[in-house]
């Protein structure tokens, strides 16, 4: 199937409410507009160099979404033009992230990224990170970021109970996070969760956004499929 047909399966699978990010990392910026001709306007980065090659060969309505591990050196190349930084896995990253956005005179949507998974490969906060986060001065003063909920990989594995249990953990921070600090903050309502492989079980357990790459533009040059970083 060509990537447009891939597009259109996908959005018949998908509920209304949930978000395709379609992520593009390692295909050439042909594809990327193969998909944009399709009707698709988000897609998805995990390396910020690839990310910043692409943009300006780009369409300007791209909403781009960074899912990999940013390095902070890397953070202010993006600012300018990113929609959401999907994985915030410390204060240190989300410091830098509204430092370049003051400067950009620009307020940046971020996710915080949670460890679900069983790999010790996979970067994200736990439950007393992310509320030390949370709760910290540095966070209060911070007014060019927006936190918009939360972002998790499950583990590379095909054992359905095992996602189902990362998926619903990623549910529950969310739900624990909404209630204790964002109760009242309509921005807050994002849970990023799900690949090519799995997507619709975490749409069954609650997930709004899915990261979509193999499944539009087929496995990845070096024989890469689901289960790297982001997707």
């Amino acid at each position: 199937m060509s990537i447009s047909e891939n597009i259109e399966k996908l959005r018949n699978l998908l509920p209304k409410d949930v978000r395709l990010v379609a992520v593009s990392k390692t295909k050439p910026v042909s594809a990327v507009m193969e998909a944009y001709d399709a009707g698709q306007r988000v897609f998805g980065e995990n390396k910020a160099q690839e990310m910043i090659a692409k943009q300006p060969e780009l369409p300007a309505d791209i909403e781009w979404h960074f899912i990999g591990h940013l390095q902070t050196n890397k953070v202010k190349y993006l600012i300018p033009f990113v929609s959401m930084i999907e994985s915030v896995d410390s204060l240190k990253l989300l410091k830098e992230i509204n430092k370049q956005a003051v400067k950009a005179d620009r307020k940046v949507n971020c996710l915080l990224q949670f460890h679900i998974a069983s790999e010790d490969t996979k970067f994200g906060l736990d439950t007393d990170e992310a509320r030390l986060l949370i709760e910290s001065e540095a966070f209060a003063g911070m007014k060019n970021i927006v936190i918009c909920g939360v972002m998790g990989m499950a583990s590379f594995t095909t054992e359905e109970a095992v996602l189902r249990k990362e998926f619903s953990c990623l549910r529950e921070y969310f739900n624990t996070l909404k209630n204790e600090y964002f109760s009242q903050n309509e921005n807050f309502r994002e849970i990023s969760m799900g690949m090519s492989g799995d997507f619709q079980m975490a749409v069954e357990e609650g997930s709004t956004v899915v990261r979509v790459g193999t499944a539009i533009f087929g496995v990845r040059d070096g024989g890469q499929g689901t289960g790297d970083e982001g997707e």
